[in-house]
C-alpha cells in the first residue's frame, strides 16, 4: 500500500509545506522589532541607526512619514550599503551597484516580509486612499467630451495596474467630474509612497532621434540645433555611481507607443534587468522605418568622423526622461525592441505594466489620507462568527451522517481551505467578509465530491463486496463523475478570466483555485487516508446512516408541469427585473453620494447604518478618514444619490452631541462600469456555449441542452426572486450568481453520469424508466450536498449582516433552484429531445469518442 500510495504521500507533504511558507506570517509584524531582528552583521551598530530613524520619526520637524523612510533616507544621505554593511544573507540583485537602488531594494523586501501574507480588505481592517485630478495644464486642450471618455478609461487603466488578477479588493471610482479616487487595502503609503507613482504614470513612450554630430558641451554645435532640446540621460558609471549624460534629442517623435502591442521584464547575459517591447504590424513597419533612418545616419557618421565604431543613437523616452538612447547599426525588422537602463526588478516589472496600460491623461494627487475599516466591529465580528458557525454545521453534519468517513472528508476539507487560503496569499489576494463568505459556501459545495464517494461505496456494500472492493470500485464510479463536474466549473472559470474584468475576473481566480484544492483534497489527500485506514485493516468497516430514499416517483411525468410552473416563476420574475429597471442596482454599479462631516464624538458605523435603515436608506458605507501627515479626521457617508442629506439631518438630530457639521458633498461614479456588467453578460452567454458543447461531447446533445436550459433557468430565477425580495445588486452579488451558474451544472452533471452509467447497465430499459431510476438513485446525494451548503448559507444568513446576507440569500434561492432543475428541468429536457426514444440517445452515444479512465487495484 505505501508503495503505491508513496507518491501521494510525498505531493501531499510537499503541498503543505508550501502552503504553510505561502501563508504564514499572518500578521504584519511591526517594521522596526522585524528589521532589527534581521540584521545578521553588526547589529548593534544596526541598531543605533534604526533608533536615529526613530528619532527622526518621532521628531515632527523633519516631517519624515516612518521609520522605514527615516532609515532609507539616512542610509542614502550617508552613503551606507544596508545589505552588505548589516544584512550579508540577503542577496540583492549581481549587477547592481548604485547604492540608492540597493538600499530602496532591500528595504522593500524587508517591508514586504514584515507584512502579514493575507491581507485583509478596506471592510475589515481600511487601508489608504488618494485622489487623483487631471492636470489642467496638461490637458488644456483636450475637449469636455473626450476628457469624458480618456477620465472613464483611466479608471479602467489604474484597476488593470493594481488588480492584474483581480483579486486585490481595490475600489477605483470617479469623484466629480475630474477626479479618481482610489482605496487600496494592505497598503501605507507612509511605508511605501512609490505606489502613488506607480499608479498615476501616464507612460507615454516616445522613440526620438538623437543629434549624431554633437552633444551639449562638446562638438561642433555651439548652440542647440533646430527642431531639437537638451535632455539629460542617468548611467551607472564604472564605480556604481550615478553618472548624468546630455543629449541633443528630437523634440517631435519618430513613434510612439500606441505602436506596442505587449512589453514585459526580462533578464539579459550580465543579470541586467530589461524591458522587452513587443508591437503590433503598424508598430512593425514604423519602428523598421525609424531605425532605418537612425541606421543611414550611423553611416553618415563613420564616414564624417572615420570611426568605424561609433553609431548614431535612438532616445527612448517614458514620460519625458530619456531611458536609455542604444545605438542603431542597421534596420531592425523584426517587431521587437530593449529598453535598458539602470532597473531593478521591480522598477523593469511596474514599469512593463504601465506601458501595457497606459493613461491618455496625465494625472496629479490632491489628496492622501487613511480609511477605517467600513464595516462595524460588532458587524466583523458578527460575520466571522457566521463563517464559524456555517463550517461547525457542516463538519457536524458529515460526522454524523458519516461518521469515520465524514472525519477523513473533514481532514480533506482542512487541506482545501489551507490550499485556497495559500494560493491567495500567494497571488496578492485580499480578503474581505463577503470573501470570506463566499469561501465558506465554496467549501460547503466541496464536500459533495465525498459525498458521491461515499454514496457510491454505499451502493458496492448493498451488493455484498468487501470494504476494500467497495472503496476501490465506489472510488472509480466516482471519479468519472467529479472530474466531469469540475472541468465544467473550470471552463466557466476560463471564460471569466479571460474575459472578465475586476471582480469577474477575480471570482474565476477564485473559483478556479476552490475547483483545483478540492480535486487534490479529495482525490489525493482523501483517497489516500481512506485507503491508508482500509487497506492496512485500521478500520473493519464503513458506518454511515441511512439513505434518503423516495419512492416510485415518475419524474419524468412530474416534468412538464413542475417546468411549465417554474418557467412561470422565471418570466414574472425577469417582467419585475425589468420593470424596477435602475433600481435593482446599488452604489457600487450606479455610484452615488459622499457626505464629508466633522465631528467632535465618534459614532459607530453600526448605529450609522441603523439611522440609515430607519430614514428609509437601504445602502450606506461610513468611514473615518484621516489625512496622511496630520489633519482633522473626518467622517466620509456614501449613499444612493440624494440621500445624504435626509441621513445628515437624522444623525444630526439623534445625536446631538457628537457636534457633526457637514462641510462638503461630492458625487461619486461607480466602482463597477458598465463595460463589467457587459462583460459578466458575455461571459455568462459564453459559458452556456462552452457547457453545451462540453456536455455534448462527453455526453451527447441531448444532455448538453437539458443543462444549458437548466443552468440559464437557475440564473434567471434567483435573480428574479433575488430582485422580488427587495436586494440591491452589488460587486459582491455579481460573483454570488456566477456561484450559482457553476453549483447548477455541478449538480446536472452528477446527474446525466447516473443517468449514462443506468443506460450501460439497463441496454434494454425504455428512456423514461431509466431516467426515474437514476434520479432515484441519485436523489440521496443530490438531498445531501443541498443540505450541506444550505447549512452554511442559513448560518450566513441568520448571524451575518449586510453584504453577507445578501450573499447567503443568493446562495439559498440557487441551491434549491440548482437542486429543483437537474431533477425538473434538465432530465425532462433530456427526455423530450430525444421525444422519449432511447434510440436516438443510442445513437449518439456511439459516436462519442473518449471518455475518462481511472485505474486502482479493484479494476486492474
Amino acid at each position: 500500500m505505501l508503495k503505491r500510495n508513496l507518491w501521494k504521500l510525498i505531493l501531499s507533504l510537499g503541498v503543505v509545506l508550501w502552503a504553510s511558507l505561502s501563508l504564514f506570517p499572518i500578521q504584519d509584524r511591526d517594521f522596526p522589532v522585524y528589521v532589527r531582528g534581521e540584521a545578521k552583521a553588526r547589529s548593534e551598530e544596526f541598531g543605533k541607526l534604526l533608533d536615529e530613524a526613530k528619532a527622526r520619526f518621532d521628531d515632527k520637524s523633519t516631517k519624515t512619514p516612518s521609520v522605514f523612510v527615516g532609515l532609507r533616507d539616512i542610509a542614502n544621505e550617508r552613503k551606507i550599503d544596508l545589505a552588505d554593511a548589516y544584512f550579508p544573507q540577503i542577496r540583492l540583485e549581481s549587477s547592481l551597484r548604485n547604492i540608492t537602488k540597493r538600499n530602496n531594494l532591500l528595504l522593500d523586501h524587508l517591508l514586504k516580509q514584515s507584512k502579514g501574507h493575507l491581507q485583509l480588505g478596506l471592510d475589515l481592517r481600511g487601508g489608504v486612499a488618494f485622489t487623483l485630478e487631471v492636470d489642467e495644464k496638461a490637458a488644456a486642450q483636450v475637449s469636455e467630451r473626450d476628457r469624458t471618455e480618456k477620465l472613464s478609461k483611466a479608471i479602467e487603466i489604474i484597476g488593470d495596474r493594481i488588480n492584474g488578477l483581480g483579486v486585490a479588493e481595490p475600489i477605483v471610482r470617479p469623484v466629480g467630474a475630474n477626479r479618481i479616487e482610489v482605496q487600496l487595502a494592505g497598503v501605507n503609503t507612509r511605508d511605501n509612497p512609490e505606489v502613488l507613482e506607480a499608479v498615476k504614470k501616464p507612460a507615454r513612450l516616445d522613440f526620438r532621434l538623437v543629434y549624431p554630430f554633437a552633444s551639449p558641451g562638446r562638438g561642433d554645435a555651439s548652440e542647440v540645433p533646430p527642431l531639437y532640446e537638451i535632455k539629460s540621460m542617468d548611467r551607472e558609471g564604472s564605480n556604481g555611481q550615478t553618472v548624468t549624460e546630455e543629449l541633443y534629442v528630437k523634440r517631435t517623435p519618430e513613434m510612439t507607443g500606441e505602436g506596442v502591442d505587449s512589453a514585459y521584464p526580462s533578464v539579459d547575459e550580465f543579470g541586467r534587468y530589461r524591458i522587452m517591447l513587443r508591437f503590433n504590424s503598424e508598430g512593425s513597419k514604423k519602428f523598421a522605418a525609424v531605425t532605418a533612418e537612425v541606421a543611414r545616419q550611423t553611416q553618415d557618421l563613420r564616414t564624417k568622423t572615420n570611426n568605424p565604431r561609433i553609431s548614431a543613437q535612438l532616445a527612448i523616452i517614458l514620460d519625458g526622461k530619456v531611458c536609455s538612447a542604444p545605438g542603431v547599426q542597421e534596420e531592425i525588422a523584426g517587431g521587437s525592441a530593449v529598453i535598458t537602463g539602470q532597473f531593478t526588478r521591480r522598477e523593469a516589472e511596474d514599469l512593463a505594466n504601465v506601458l501595457n496600460n497606459p493613461l491618455d491623461l496625465p494625472l496629479v494627487v490632491r489628496e492622501q489620507y487613511e480609511v477605517g475599516p467600513s464595516l462595524a466591529q460588532d458587524a466583523i465580528d458578527s460575520g466571522v462568527r457566521a463563517a464559524v458557525i456555517g463550517t461547525a454545521l457542516v463538519a457536524g453534519f458529515m460526522v454524523t451522517y458519516y461518521t469515520v468517513g465524514g472525519g477523513i472528508a473533514l481532514i480533506a476539507l482542512g487541506f482545501n481551505v489551507l490550499i485556497v487560503f495559500a494560493t491567495m496569499a500567494s497571488l496578492g489576494a485580499t480578503l474581505t467578509l463577503p470573501g470570506l463568505a463566499g469561501i465558506v459556501l465554496t467549501l460547503g459545495m466541496a464536500v459533495d465530491a465525498n459525498i458521491l464517494i461515499f454514496e457510491r461505496m454505499r451502493d458496492e456494500l448493498g451488493m455484498g463486496k468487501s470494504l476494500v472492493s467497495a472503496h476501490h470500485a465506489g472510488y472509480d464510479r466516482a471519479f468519472t463523475t467529479i472530474l466531469d463536474a469540475h472541468i465544467t466549473q473550470l471552463a466557466i472559470c476560463a471564460v471569466m478570466i479571460g474575459l472578465g474584468t475586476g471582480p469577474i475576473k477575480g471570482f474565476g481566480v477564485t473559483l478556479a483555485i476552490g475547483v483545483f484544492s478540492t480535486l487534490f483534497s479529495v482525490l489525493i489527500v482523501g483517497h489516500l487516508i481512506l485507503d491508508w485506514l482500509i487497506t492496512g485493516g485500521i478500520i473493519k468497516k464503513l458506518p454511515m446512516m441511512k439513505p434518503i430514499t423516495i419512492g416510485a416517483v415518475d419524474f419524468v411525468k412530474l416534468g412538464k408541469p413542475s417546468f411549465i410552473i417554474s418557467w412561470a416563476i422565471v418570466l414574472a420574475s425577469v417582467v419585475f427585473v425589468f420593470f424596477k429597471g435602475d433600481k435593482i442596482y446599488g452604489v457600487d454599479f450606479l455610484g452615488g453620494d459622499i457626505a464629508t462631516l466633522t465631528f467632535e464624538k465618534r459614532i459607530d458605523s453600526s448605529e450609522i447604518r441603523k439611522i440609515a435603515e430607519s430614514v428609509g436608506i437601504a445602502e450606506t458605507t461610513p468611514t473615518y478618514v484621516a489625512p496622511i501627515g496630520g489633519g482633522t479626521e473626518t467622517l466620509r457617508i456614501e449613499t444612493p444619490f440624494n440621500q445624504s442629506p435626509a441621513l445628515v439631518q437624522a444623525l444630526q438630530k439623534a445625536h446631538p452631541e457628537a457636534g457633526l457639521k457637514q462641510i462638503g458633498t461630492n458625487s461619486i461614479g461607480p466602482s463597477i462600469g458598465g463595460e463589467v456588467r457587459t462583460n459578466a453578460l458575455i461571459s455568462l452567454a459564453l459559458s452556456m456555449v462552452i457547457i453545451l458543447i462540453y456536455v455534448a461531447l462527453r455526453f451527447e446533445w441531448g444532455f448538453g441542452v437539458g443543462a444549458v436550459v437548466a443552468s440559464i433557468h437557475d440564473i434567471l430565477m434567483t435573480i428574479g426572486i433575488f430582485v422580488l425580495f427587495g436586494h440591491q445588486f452589488s460587486a459582491p452579488m455579481v460573483a454570488a450568481i456566477l456561484a450559482i451558474a457553476g453549483y447548477s451544472i455541478n449538480d446536472t452533471v452528477v446527474v446525466f453520469d447516473r443517468i449514462r452509467e443506468e443506460m450501460k447497465n439497463n441496454p434494454n430499459g425504455n428512456l423514461r424508466d431509466i431516467i426515474n431510476l437514476s434520479l432515484r438513485r441519485v436523489f440521496s446525494r443530490s438531498i445531501l450536498t443541498s443540505v450541506t451548503v444550505l447549512l452554511t448559507a442559513i448560518a450566513l444568513f441568520v448571524a451575518g449582516t449586510g453584504v453577507m446576507r445578501d450573499l447567503a440569500f443568493t446562495f439559498i434561492i440557487g441551491i434549491i433552484t440548482g437542486a429543483f432543475s437537474s431533477v425538473f428541468i434538465a432530465s425532462p429536457v433530456f427526455y423530450w429531445w430525444h421525444k422519449g426514444d432511447r434510440g436516438k440517445v443510442d445513437d449518439d452515444e456511439k459516436r462519442k469518442v473518449y471518455d475518462w479512465e481511472v485505474q486502482t487495484k479493484a479494476s486492474r
